[in-house]
């Protein structure tokens, strides 16, 4: 059954690209579907855009930023579905062969959109890998450990690690769509990063396809490319197919809160405040800040804080931590819910808590164009900034610009910058995610808004980390550079990947030479090897 699959699939496409696709593309297409044609009972499906139908809506299935879809930039000649590993060892060996460069998506969160859209001034056709297919979970709750495959969102993790151990689990981010394979290769911050450290902290082992089509694992790999897929962007090595996760202990019960304050409630003192306590708060206790303006119109506007917060334990020993460590912020019982560890990810994920098969939904939440960009802040900003700030926030004609301010300190302070190739530890205070979203298609509204997050991007230079400014590689922002050339030479990388992995730049650069020294796995605002042009 399974090679009369392929033999349809590869008859039907032939006949689609037979007059619209070059011989490059042709050899590819006839390459893939034989290395394929024996590899599973369930065969990887491969699509054209002359398959009007099935193409854009698989493509389109998972893209969380739709400014792409209309920005000039150019989409997939092939959109690959591998089932299984082997078949992401065919997709690389293939595209190699014949002159197509891939790009790799896992949940479709990327913020640029590089893993599905290229903006190369070459004429080099490319696919996209999309790894949705391969997102098996599976739990060892005696060992607490677990193989994910790449392909699972976040969510997808999470209510299966529930339903294994119920005091087992795992610290990534707080949107439940978010995939697997993009966030933790770029560190994943999320609510129970200051007890356990990043996502990437918690990989133990990997399979992973490098550019000659080898599957390989930590064994098989070397210890020094294991370091850079944790942190500095796994794509930029080769295609992560499965992580092995090391899972934390959770209480059965512990506590979520929320509370919003106004500028006439004095938000600004508490985060005035907050900006040097939360970072030194008992790890058990992590509190994050949202801040917008809200109002209709810019002379009716106010700054609202809402400070969410998550203790590992019961509701009277959250009110005592807060009282002894924070008591300004005057968080109430009635301010707090206990909650298991899988409910407080539908809390943080906006989902209703009696529903943890939300978990599983991988749809975007949201169809729009979004924009966002990062900062660390190492010093605290005065009450007289903060107010400068607000001023900033509250003059904007655009959709409201959120600021989301997340703690450090706890296991963040304790893990070397150098460990794995996410550097940004000691020293640092809190990160910053600037946030824009809208729902208007036009080109030109799209640049109304790029301005105005630019501008309070510029306004914040005094407050933030300097020489350099740094940035979170999960909240990619190709503003910090990029290269169109389809190459990218060290110097010219310089320009992101210093602010991205600072002095962990180098070696990264280096691992890429001796893993990819062609790098075939190029992007926009990749890792090019260290002796490149």
């Amino acid at each position: 059954m399974a090679s009369a699959v392929i033999f349809l699939c590869f008859f039907f496409f032939l006949l689609c690209t037979s007059h619209a696709a070059n011989d490059t593309q042709a050899n590819f297409l006839n390459c893939f579907l034989e290395a394929t044609g024996g590899s599973s009972s369930s065969p990887s499906m491969i699509y054209t855009p002359n398959d009007t139908s099935n193409f854009a809506t698989l493509y389109r299935s998972s893209i969380q930023n739709l400014r792409f879809l209309s920005s000039g930039a150019e989409t997939p000649s092939f959109l690959i579905l591998p089932s299984v590993a082997h078949d992401a060892q065919a997709a690389v060996l293939c595209c190699r062969l014949h002159g197509v460069r891939l790009r790799v998506r896992s949940g479709g969160h990327d913020y640029e959109g590089l893993s599905y859209v290229s903006f190369t001034s070459t004429d080099e056709p490319f696919a996209v890998l999309d790894l949705s297919g391969l997102r098996s979970i599976e739990v060892d709750a005696a060992d607490h450990t677990a193989w994910v495959g790449a392909g699972a969102t976040l969510g997808e993790v999470y209510y299966n690690v529930a339903a294994a151990s119920p005091t087992d689990g795992f610290p990534a981010g707080i949107c439940s769509t978010v995939g697997v394979g993009g966030h933790i290769s770029g560190g994943g911050i999320g609510s129970l990063h200051r007890k356990y450290g990043l996502a990437a902290d918690n990989v133990v082992d990997v399979r992973m396809v490098n550019a000659e089509g080898e599957l390989l694992t930590r064994e098989t790999m070397g210890e020094d490319l294991f370091w850079a897929i944790r942190g500095g962007g796994a794509a930029n090595f080769g295609i992560v197919v499965a992580y092995k996760l090391r899972l934390v202990p959770v209480p059965p019960k512990l506590t979520v809160f929320s509370v919003s304050r106004t500028l006439g409630q004095g938000a600004t003192r508490l985060l005035n405040s907050w900006q040097s306590i939360a970072p030194r708060l008992a790890d058990d206790l992590w509190i994050r800040v949202s801040v917008i303006a809200i109002g209709e119109a810019p002379a009716n506007r106010t700054i609202q804080a809402t400070f969410q917060g998550l203790f590992l334990g019961p509701r009277g020993a959250t009110l005592a931590a807060i009282q002894k460590s924070f008591p300004e912020l005057g968080v109430r019982a009635e301010d707090c819910n206990e909650l298991s560890w899988v409910e407080s990810t539908l809390y943080f994920g906006g989902h209703a808590l009696n529903n943890t098969r939300a978990l599983l939904n991988r749809q975007p939440a949201f169809n729009s164009s979004f924009k966002a960009k990062s900062d660390f802040v190492r010093e605290p900003i005065s009450e007289e900034a903060w107010e400068g700030i607000w001023k900033v926030m509250m003059e904007g004609e655009e959709e409201p610009l959120e600021m989301i301010f997340e703690p450090w300190g706890g296991r963040h302070w304790e893990i070397e910058d150098d460990a794995i190739a996410f550097p940004h530890r000691k020293g640092n205070l809190y990160n910053i995610q600037y946030f824009m979203r809208w729902f208007e298609t036009q080109t030109e509204v799209t640049e109304r808004h790029l301005t105005w997050m630019r501008r309070l991007y510029d306004y914040m230079a005094p407050h933030v980390s300097s020489n350099p400014r740094a940035a979170y590689i999960n909240y990619k922002d190709i503003d910090l550079g990029c290269s169109t050339e389809g190459r990218t030479s060290y110097k010219e990388a310089s320009a992101w990947g210093i602010r991205y992995f600072l002095r962990n730049f180098d070696k990264l650069a280096k691992v890429k030479a001796r893993v990819d020294p062609e790098n075939y796995f190029w992007n926009e605002q990749g890792i090019p090897p260290f002796a490149a042009w």
